[in-house]
């Protein structure tokens, strides 16, 4: 079956997310604040890396649980940084904390997360490849930085944004493609 150029088809893990995950619109919050930590958790980094952890990242994280995030303390910052199973980098985990204290706010902001991205999008689906930045997650990326989010760059916005389907980018080639009129 022909995949992204970008997927590893030696990984069962990345074939998986690839086939299932990727670019399916998706508005459940405690999936977007997944993708979103685990996006953050990238930057400087290969998505395969994070994905192979990804599974560590739900244990140490609660399930990513929204609440239980926000209230992470030193203590637990602390064990986060020890837990070898995933990626310890001070800086990433400290955003995460933050970042979920803001997605929490912008939840009780707007209803959900999902809802704020809408307001971006109009609930419409963009359809480009080749690309890692756009007029969207330039938007996006300035709002969650305006907000205090670190790690939320454009880069990593988009990519956040391809992995709940708001953009999509199944290139032509692939078996799970569909023309921008059937997403």
């Amino acid at each position: 079956m022909k995949r992204c150029s970008w997927c590893n088809t030696n990984n069962p893990k990345y074939t998986e997310y690839h086939d299932k995950e990727w670019g399916v619109r998706n508005s459940d919050d405690r999936y977007l604040l997944e993708m979103l930590i685990l996006e953050s958790f990238q930057a400087g980094l290969s998505w395969e890396c994070v994905l192979n952890k990804r599974d560590a990242f739900r244990k140490a994280y609660d399930n990513f649980d929204l609440d239980k995030i926000c209230s992470y303390d030193d203590k637990k910052v602390a064990e986060l940084l020890k837990n070898e199973e995933i990626i310890r980098n001070r800086l990433k985990i400290n955003a995460s904390i933050n970042n979920a204290v803001i997605f929490r706010n912008i939840k009780n902001e707007y209803g959900s997360f999902y809802n704020y991205i809408n307001t971006f999008t109009d609930g419409k689906t963009i359809y480009e490849t080749n690309k890692t930045t756009n007029k969207l997650s330039d938007a996006v990326s300035e709002d969650l930085r305006r907000r205090g989010m670190k790690f939320a760059g454009s880069k990593i916005i988009y990519s956040f944004l391809q992995a709940i389907g708001i953009i999509y980018s199944h290139e032509k080639e692939c078996a799970f493609y569909k023309p921008p009129n059937n997403i």
